[in-house]
């Protein structure tokens, strides 16, 4: 994902961006040529660190400004919370165009900062009072008064649903006790031979009844861990409650210790396997020219039990509503682009492990903007990288992609 050198004449600073509640964060600012250019192209994703992005060397060679911005959240997922981002995307773009003159700014949402730079753009043209005013938990976040300046123009490239939306689609709903991890349902097992599976390279093949009864068993596990949030935060907030009734200083003093430990209890939810998306392995589900696996490896069917590093392994209550429910976090990049009505672009590759040819479709069906293109990467992976056996430079062919589309509606240096 980082790129390893600048063009000649790059020039690079890092910037302090102070978001509305207090909370700092930091990116990297690029440019070429003595003075910055008009436009900026902003980089950013909830939970990973885009300050090294590699598509940053392109659009600066060719006249764009740049600015990889690394959320509070960048390489430590646990308590994030999506809309805090909001209030630091605004609090970027605030401080960029006063310090540095820039008119015009183009948000690039690549995988995970797409459906993130649609919220904030649905966010940044609702007028208030309308805005949202709490997280999915129920805490204020009052959008209503803050400065939320809107962009001009959008681009979603490799960009899954939400984050929510993705886990929905990869997690295991054959999973009967969250807290055992081998405990499982062999009716929705899609890693039980009589399901369908086949151990790879042999391709799997899963029935419509299976698959529209797996879907839905993803849906309701999805429903249930939200349940469980949702308990974990009420006892929290009915222990808070407590601590401010007058008649607990009547309480024996280990009742009042027991409501002040509640009180602040940092509760983990631990989510079990979740690389289960029945299309890594049939290819005849949404197909495209993907390999068989997931988007690191060739069998899910391991990792689904084995990294520690999987998508939502671990999260507060609140981070899993915010971020990683696809029902109850507003991250939803379809449910958002209505209001996003700037120039956009829609890119996909068509050998994506992650994001499937369906999903940036239903993207642009859904995009209202009067000036919005569809551009499919024939051979290229998640990351731009050219599919094995395939000898074009993919990459290159998406920089020129992007150079044009950007040149023809947003002036260079």
């Amino acid at each position: 994902m980082e790129f390893e050198e600048l063009p000649a004449g790059a020039h690079y600073r890092v910037e302090r961006v102070v978001a509305a509640d207090g909370v700092p964060s930091r990116g990297v600012l690029y440019w070429k040529g003595a003075r910055v250019p008009p436009t900026l192209v902003y980089l950013m994703h909830p939970r990973s660190d885009f300050s090294r992005h590699y598509l940053i060397p392109a659009l600066v060679e060719i006249g764009y400004a740049t600015f990889g911005h690394a959320s509070r959240w960048a390489n430590n997922d646990t308590a994030m919370i999506h809309e805090t981002v909001l209030l630091e995307i605004a609090a970027g773009i605030s401080a960029l165009k006063e310090q540095h003159g820039f008119r015009q700014v183009v948000l690039l949402g690549n995988s995970g900062g797409g459906s993130l730079f649609a919220y904030y753009q649905a966010q940044a043209v609702t007028p208030p009072p309308h805005r949202v005013s709490e997280t999915p938990a129920g805490d204020p976040t009052n959008l209503n008064d803050r400065d939320l300046p809107a962009a001009d123009g959008f681009i979603s490239l490799a960009a899954h649903l939400g984050q929510g939306k993705f886990l929905m689609r990869v997690i295991d709903p054959s999973v009967i006790d969250e807290n055992d991890p081998l405990a499982s349902d062999p009716a929705l097992d899609m890693y039980n031979p009589d399901n369908g599976f086949r151990l790879p390279p042999e391709p799997s093949r899963y029935s419509p009844e299976f698959v529209t009864r797996y879907r839905e068993a993803q849906r309701q596990r999805v429903a249930r861990l939200d349940a469980v949030a949702r308990h974990h935060i009420v006892g929290e907030r009915h222990a808070r409650a407590r601590l401010t009734d007058p008649a607990l200083a009547q309480r024996p003093l280990a009742d009042r210790i027991f409501f002040q430990r509640r009180a602040v209890l940092d509760r983990i939810m631990v989510i079990y396997r979740t690389t289960a998306d029945l299309a890594y392995l049939d290819l005849s589900l949404d197909p495209s020219d993907r390999r068989l696996g997931d988007l690191y490896s060739d069998r899910p069917d391991i990792a689904n039990y084995g990294s520690p590093f999987a998508f939502g392994r671990v999260s507060t209550p609140r981070a899993w509503l915010s971020t990683w429910s696809g029902l109850s976090s507003r991250a939803s990049l379809l449910d958002n682009l209505p209001k996003v009505t700037v120039p956009t672009l829609v890119v996909a590759h068509s050998g994506d492990n992650g994001v499937f040819l369906g999903e940036p479709e239903a993207q642009y069906k859904a995009s209202p903007a009067p000036d919005k293109t569809f551009t499919v990467i024939k051979g290229a992976d998640h990351y731009g990288i050219p599919l094995p056996g395939v000898t074009k430079d993919t990459r290159a062919e998406l920089f020129r992609l992007l150079g044009d589309w950007l040149r023809e509606r947003f002036p260079a240096s």
